[in-house]
């Protein structure tokens, strides 16, 4: 970089709310929910995830298993290892890395291929107090390795996920979220994509009360490529809620992000915020975003909000697009002229809505899995279709 493509790049006028991180909890006051970052999100029903009250610890566990030459360790707070590639954004993430007690750290060696995929399995079993998680995922140069965060049970849960994928390597990460109907899930997520890698990183959010997952993304090195999918169904009352990041700091480097959400049942709310950062250093970026949402009843609120941000003209191309509605009618009625009844017409359509999505998947066993969650989603469909329109 020239003395001069310094001076610019500091002076460029980003405008990133994701600039300002710390470790310290201190240094994020207590939202209110008039922050941009919290405006969305509500506070009253996060049982003191934001404050500075002190709550009883949850029973929440961890385990997690592996297919050789990959070794999962449980490490301590001075692990060196340990923020390394993460550095909080707001004040649960940073109250969740202060307050950890272990953190699960899963290792690929470099040139690695292994066949089965990785599995952290957080299961709860109180949603009266809270509890903290941290988690590391480390992938050498050259390997290929799929792992799954799985979520269920009751908990009052916050936690941190590092993902580090080292050059020419490929990562997929899942995480699902099939918590019970009274869980409260906070996540933040942070990737760094090294030289000539690929990430995939696909989120699945159908349970609990309120599920708030924020992934971000930069580039360690140029030609990272990242793709981020998500699939979410959100019930009466449901609050799920995804922040995504991208900061293309890096040249000739690609994303793509696409989430699709289905909402039903009164007060049923999602959230997608989708930003995009290229930085003036970022020439030959090549990046796309979009949100779909399907609002299947009355009642139902999908907030879609993507920006995009760009401090240099030298780019492949740059976009987004957002979409929320209901369901066509002209798809229900070429089903229903062939004899189908509405009710399994509309659910056809749905399938068929996440179905590319899941396609899309490059862990095929989770493939299966995840449509069989989506399917359970629809089968409380019928009896919420007379608050729909057809």
């Amino acid at each position: 970089m020239t003395a001069l493509q310094g001076a610019v790049e500091s002076a460029a006028p980003v405008s990133r709310l994701h600039l300002h991180q710390s470790y310290s909890v201190s240094d994020f006051p207590v939202p209110t929910g008039r922050e941009e970052e919290w405006r969305f999100t509500p506070l009253r029903r996060l049982r003191g995830l934001h404050t500075d009250v002190s709550l009883p610890p949850g029973k929440v566990s961890v385990e997690a298993s592996a297919q050789s030459p990959v070794t999962v360790v449980r490490a301590q707070h001075s692990d060196g290892r340990l923020g390394a590639a993460l550095i909080p954004a707001d004040r649960v993430s940073a109250k969740a890395f202060a307050s950890f007690e272990e953190a699960t750290v899963i290792s690929v060696p470099g040139g690695a291929e292994v066949a089965e995929p990785a599995v952290v399995t957080v299961r709860g079993d109180d949603a009266g107090g809270v509890a903290f998680g941290h988690t590391l995922i480390d992938v050498g140069a050259h390997a290929r390795a799929v792992v799954v965060l799985d979520h269920s049970g009751s908990a009052n849960y916050a936690d941190n996920v590092e993902i580090v994928v080292g050059d020419g390597a490929a990562l997929t990460v899942v995480s699902i979220q099939d918590w019970a109907s009274d869980a409260v899930h906070l996540s933040h997520h942070q990737a760094t994509v090294g030289r000539d890698a690929r990430l995939q990183h696909v989120v699945v959010s159908l349970g609990g009360s309120v599920v708030r997952v924020a992934p971000s993304v930069r580039y360690g090195g140029p030609g990272g490529d990242a793709e981020l999918l998500g699939a979410y169904f959100a019930d009466g009352g449901q609050h799920l809620e995804h922040r995504l990041f991208v900061d293309h700091a890096q040249p000739n480097c690609r994303s793509r992000v696409e989430y699709k959400g289905a909402l039903q049942g009164e007060n049923a709310h999602t959230v997608w915020i989708g930003d995009v950062l290229i930085r003036p250093a970022a020439t030959g970026t090549d990046t796309y975003e979009r949100n779909r949402n399907l609002l299947l009843t009355d009642g139902a609120r999908a907030d879609s909000v993507p920006n995009l941000e760009i401090l240099t003209g030298e780019v492949v191309g740059a976009g987004h697009a957002s979409a929320s509605g209901r369901l066509e009618d002209h798809h229900l009625f070429y089903l229903m002229a062939r004899g189908i009844p509405l009710a399994e017409a509309r659910r056809l359509v749905i399938r068929g809505f996440f179905g590319e999505l899941i396609s899309r998947i490059e862990a095929p066993g989770l493939r299966d899995r995840i449509a069989a969650l989506i399917e359970a989603e629809l089968a409380g469909l019928a009896g919420l279709a007379g608050g729909s329109q057809a």
